[in-house]
């Protein structure tokens, strides 16, 4: 049985972008449009390897510069994993057999040392002395840091809190955080029951 015919980029973006999560599409959105004003009117099985790395190495050199940027990679890593996954519908809807992926065949960017570390132990009591002293519910701010120290929970994790999520008799708390984890944590955040 004869595959149809590979769409072209342009047809089928909107596609893929309908298929998944809201999430895959905040994520791989805007390397889709620069796929599709590169190669819109190709069909999917005509990209090479090759091609791939050289839209890559472009998107790498023509990030916007940040003051944390680490020159393009995670820029290219994006681009090569957002290809991956339209590839992976592609085959998925018969335009093209595995084997023919040209995405898998090209590698993502050795990723770099993360530059990210704990904030010291002066700058942190620092911090929740002008939360303490400043603005307009000290009380609160200073609660808030103090969940995050001993959580380390993301502002997600403090933002999804509930009610239901606090166990004040186990001093237990709910994380329902990124990723879907929910881990518990035992809590010494009351100082008095």
């Amino acid at each position: 049985m004869a595959r149809p015919p590979s769409p072209t980029f342009a047809e089928y973006v909107p596609v893929v972008a309908a298929a998944v999560t809201a999430g895959t599409r905040r994520a791989y959105g805007s390397y889709w449009k620069r796929v599709v004003e590169h190669w819109g009117q190709r069909r999917l099985d005509e990209p090479t390897p090759s091609e791939i790395e050289q839209l890559a190495e472009y998107v790498k050199t023509h990030v916007v510069a940040r003051r944390n940027a680490r020159g393009g990679r995670s820029a290219a890593e994006h681009l090569i994993a957002a290809l991956r996954c339209l590839y992976k519908r592609a085959v998925a809807d018969g335009f093209i057999v595995a084997s023919d992926n040209p995405a898998l065949k090209v590698a993502k960017p050795r990723r770099l040392p993360s530059t990210r570390r704990a904030v010291a132990d002066t700058r942190l009591a620092e911090i929740n002395e002008v939360a303490a002293s400043t603005g307009d519910d000290p009380a609160l701010d200073t609660l808030l840091l103090r969940l995050h120290t001993e959580t380390a929970c993301r502002r997600g994790g403090a933002l999804a809190l509930r009610p239901a999520d606090l166990d004040a008799y186990q001093c237990l708390i709910l994380l329902r955080e990124k990723g879907d984890s929910s881990p518990s944590f035992r809590l010494f955040m009351i100082d008095k029951r």
